[in-house]
Order: structure tokens, then sequence, then C-alpha cells
């Protein structure tokens, strides 16, 4: 490991902003039912469980098999073909269990392996890019979680946060 104090704190942001995203997804899954999990805005449109299972995939597929060299098992097409049954609890697990591995990997770098380069999805980027590829990318679609979540719930929504809470860490 070495001592590069900016490309620690990036791989610790890192790691803190895929936790930050973990506890509003499960925030989000404790407030729904199966199937409400499962329902999609249009036929064409993404449940949560659908965005679960593709932010779990993308995040597995950049950090586990992109950087880590794991190999790449990753079926996108059934991420959002998998149809309207989801179980919270299996959902939940999976974001940990998924999340907990990239932080591991993420957390475990070396500052000089940032600028390593990877051919992750048919792009060549450097393992920088591909940490801020799949953690922006993980936000992205937890906001649509939380979105689609207040959408169903109305004004039965109950909120993670508020201004007034202790600022320990930031929100995303």
């Amino acid at each position: 490991m070495d001592d590069d104090p900016i490309a620690r704190l990036f791989l610790v942001e890192s790691c803190e902003i895929l936790d930050q995203a973990s506890i509003k997804i499960r925030h989000c899954l404790g407030q729904l039912t199966a199937d409400q999990i499962g329902w999609r805005p249009h036929p064409d449109g993404n449940s949560i469980g659908n965005l679960i299972l593709h932010i779990c995939g993308n995040l597995r597929q950049w950090t586990v098999s992109g950087i880590g060299g794991e190999p790449d098992t990753r079926d996108r097409k059934s991420e959002f073909d998998c149809g309207n049954s989801f179980d919270a609890d299996s959902l939940v697990t999976l974001v940990e269990t998924t999340v907990s591995t990239a932080q591991t990997l993420i957390s475990g770098l070396a500052g000089n392996q940032l600028v390593e380069r990877r051919m992750i999805q048919g792009f060549d980027v450097t393992v920088l890019q591909a940490i801020h590829h799949t953690t922006t990318h993980f936000v992205g679609h937890t906001h649509q979680i939380i979105y689609i979540t207040r959408m169903i719930l109305g004004d039965n929504y109950q909120m993670r946060w508020s201004p007034a809470e202790d600022r320990g860490k930031l929100p995303i």
C-alpha cells in the first residue's frame, strides 16, 4: 500500500458512497411489500427489484471481475427479464454482499493501481475510471429506487435523513 493521500481519500470515499447508497436502498425496501418492489411504472419500465439486480450486477462486473480479475458471470439481460416477484430480504442480502465484496476490493487497492488499465464491458479504462463509473452508476439508480419508492408510497414515505440530523457522514 502506498501513502498517496489523494488516492487513499478517493478509495475511502468510494467505499463510503457505496455504503450510503446501500443504506438508502435498505431503507426503501423496508417500507415496501413484495408487490411494490416488483411494480413497474409501465410494461417496459424497471421495477425496484430489477434496478437492484442491475446495480449489483454492474458493481460486481466492474469491481470484482473488471478490477479484481474474477470471472465475469454477469447475465445483464436477466436483470430486467426476471419478472415481478422479489423478496426484500433476499435483495437486501444481495446488496449487502455485493457492496461489501466491492468495498473489500476497493479498500485493498494501492494508489498506484488506480492508473492501471482494464478492459471492462469492452471499454479500456483505468481502475480509477472503473471505480468512479460504477459508484456513480450505483448512486444514480439508488436515487431512482428512492423516487419510485416515494411515488408508490406518497405521503406514507418515511424520510431517512433530515437537515436537523447529525452531520457525521455526508449523505448521498
